[in-house]
């Protein structure tokens, strides 16, 4: 391959021209998503709890392209980035609030569990305090007759169902108005690079030069980090889907999501959760990561597993732990002694330190535009003030911030009509205070090491403020309270900047994709509850974790109970929030005296909240891209290779994730026909 140019290697001209993305092929996208990706999404949560998210995605996107190669169509970038976060929105997995468990298939997917949990065994005390805009009440005997029917169409499910569509809709209005202006402040003013934003970009751009039928550079490396995923994805992803069906055990050839070595070394390293991931895309993004951060993670990794950990063992503090313990119920145990009220402290530190930057940011940008006699588009000005640019598509920021406080607004006024006795001034804090400082820290995060948007979530947060509050009851444990971080959507702002997306097309196709996310998720959540309960025996993930997380749930929902007691206050302890405070103030300080990239701070204090099997993997690519295929590529190009080399990854283990769905589901339906 000859040498490409510093122009050719950038994934898009900064002088381009900014273009919309959406038009009618995001509709059909949408579309064939939603009736063809969704049940197999809901299919594969509740068989095996993974994801569908990638393999929508990209087969989506590669549909497209061949359809447009066919009809001599030529798909821009920006079509193929909407048609990315399109697909990605419908099918992608998330996390019911306060309960821990992964739910997947859409908004409905939150009722399902929501139906299990009042007729569980562990939630037997709750039942009589569950709210009839929560579940239908299985203490009544119409609630009973309604919940056995296994139908969301009975009368008794349509405030349930109202409360959940304006709780999706303005949370998808509080999403995009909060994560633009955060964008604004990071990335227009703070300058934070965003390492793994130029991934989809060069992702799409890779399709995009196949879809005009240049299949240059890009192509070629897209095709190969293909090629690996189809390979790699055979082993890991068919093997386990497909013996589920055809054989009475499953059969994983390799160890899924990692190998754990906790009970072999408890000897040498007791306490310490010992385990290396299994995923090779894990490698492939220690290729993309900029080496402080792989380097910086993996020391607080050594440092907690290795030496701390053995430590506090020693000295009774870790006295949850005993050996035979397995990776995860290690980590769990040492989470609870010592390790959840450390990180407390230390992601204090990273806001108190994000906030101080933020505002020294801003105040130079002040100062500097207070010099300038005109104002600078797409920049602060002397009235702190910003300007919209027309080509990028940018509105005021205060214009944003008054759209987020009216569906910040929306929920405070929601929480209060659905439970009226709870301190209306605590939706209020979660609102209007605690959404956009925990947004911020996971935004500067991730514009910094490219992950760890979640770091600022303070673990407990929401179970002690209820407890706390004085409030007695169960209802607004199963309310919508307000607190969110919406860290992800700035950086998808900062892609569609590197795409040269205008930012009004996000917001059409966000609206799209939620009327058919809403209209999609019942429609399938409605067929497949019919064919039997869930959980149950046919779908063994949701039928083995869901149990669990009721015992959970139930514990919490029961502590706010009159007369009940909770164990907050016996598992943070303040002392340990100090050190963790203390620790991360004197490493700030030690980097910023000694001059050291601060990128290693926030890689060591990201490190501690990351899951240990998943360092090693990251590290072994960053080592492998550093001191090998950097030298025998070279930077310039290594670096321009890398992004569209884990984007075509990804797509090839979606593709052939999705032939072993197919199969799965044409069999579980072929199996059910009655000859």
């Amino acid at each position: 391959m000859q040498a490409e140019t510093k122009e050719r290697l950038e994934l898009m001209p900064e002088n381009a021209p900014f273009e919309s993305g959406f038009n009618a092929k995001i509709i059909w996208g949408a579309l064939f998503v939603g009736f063809i990706m969704l049940p197999g999404s809901i299919y594969l949560g509740l068989v095996s709890g993974q994801s569908l998210g990638g393999a929508a995605n990209w087969v989506t996107i590669i549909l497209f392209v061949e359809i447009a190669k066919r009809t001599f169509i030529k798909l821009k970038t920006q079509e193929l980035l909407m048609l990315y976060w399109v697909s990605g929105s419908l099918v992608v997995m998330g996390g019911k609030l306060g309960t821990g468990v992964q739910l997947f298939g859409g908004p409905f997917g939150g009722l399902i569990w929501d139906q299990y949990l009042v007729q569980s065994p562990q939630a037997r005390d709750l039942a009589q305090y569950f709210p009839h805009w929560f579940v239908p009440s299985p203490m009544t005997a119409e609630g009973i007759a309604t919940l056995s029917k296994r139908s969301f169409l009975q009368h008794l499910w349509l405030t349930p169902i109202l409360v959940l569509a304006g709780h999706v809709i303005l949370n998808r209005i509080l999403d995009i108005s909060l994560g633009y202006s955060l964008f604004r402040v990071t990335s227009d003013i703070e300058r934070l690079p965003f390492p793994l934003a130029p991934v989809r970009v060069g992702g799409a751009t890779a399709l995009a030069e196949t879809s005009n039928k240049k299949e240059g550079w890009r192509w070629r490396i897209f095709s190969a980090g293909a090629m690996i995923g189809l390979l790699y994805g055979g082993v890991y992803v068919v093997v386990p889907t497909l013996t589920s069906i055809f054989m009475t055990k499953t059969v994983q050839l390799l160890p899924i999501p990692f190998a754990d070595f906790t009970e072999n070394v408890k000897s040498i390293f007791p306490a310490s959760p010992l385990g290396i991931g299994t995923d090779l895309g894990l490698i492939f993004i220690g290729f993309v990561l900029p080496w402080r951060i792989v380097f910086g993670s993996f020391i607080s990794f050594v440092a907690a597993t290795v030496l701390i950990n053995p430590y506090l063992y020693h000295h009774g503090i870790l006295h949850s732990w005993t050996p035979g313990m397995s990776a995860l119920p290690t980590r769990v145990s040492n989470t609870l002694d010592f390790w959840l009220s450390f990180t407390i402290g230390s992601a204090l530190m990273v806001f108190f330190l994000g906030l101080f930057a933020a505002l020294r940011a801003a105040r130079r940008k002040h100062r500097k535009s207070s010099r300038e006699t005109s104002a600078i588009v797409g920049e602060e000005t002397t009235l702190g003030r910003y300007i919209p640019d027309p080509a990028r598509g940018d509105v005021p920021v205060p214009f944003a911030l008054l759209i987020w406080g009216l569906a910040t607004l929306g929920y405070v006024l929601l929480v209060k009509k659905l439970v009226p006795e709870f301190p209306w001034i605590i939706t209020v804090f979660f609102g209007f205070i605690w959404t956009p400082l925990n947004s911020y820290i996971g935004a500067r995060l991730i514009g910094i090491t490219g992950s760890g948007g979640d770091m600022g979530n303070i673990p407990y947060l929401r179970e002690g403020s209820f407890f706390l509050s004085g409030y007695e009851g169960a209802a607004i444990w199963f309310a919508p309270v307000p607190m969110f971080n919406v860290s992800n959507t700035v950086s998808i702002f900062k892609e569609m900047e590197l795409a040269r997306t205008t930012f009004s097309s996000y917001i059409k196709m966000a609206a799209v994709s939620t009327l058919v996310l809403l209209g999609c998720s019942f429609l399938f959540w409605e067929l497949i509850w019919r064919l039997g309960p869930i959980p149950s025996a046919a779908y063994p993930y949701v039928n083995k974790i869901w149990p669990f997380h009721a015992v959970f749930q139930s514990f919490w929902a029961s502590s706010t109970l009159p007369g009940a007691s909770s164990a907050i206050t016996q598992v943070i302890n303040p002392h340990y929030v100090a050190l963790g405070f203390g620790v991360g103030l004197t490493l700030c300080t030690f980097f910023g005296l000694t001059g050291i990239s601060m990128q290693y701070f926030y890689a060591m204090i990201n490190g501690l909240a990351a899951m240990p099997f998943e360092i090693i993997p990251l590290f072994i690519g960053a080592v492998l891209g550093r001191y090998y295929f950097r030298k025998k590529i070279g930077e310039e190009r290594w670096r321009a290779y890398t992004p569209i080399l884990l984007a075509g990854y990804s797509c090839g283990v979606g593709l052939i994730a999705m032939c072993a769905i197919a199969v799965t589901l044409i069999y579980k339906a072929v199996s059910q026909l009655v000859y």
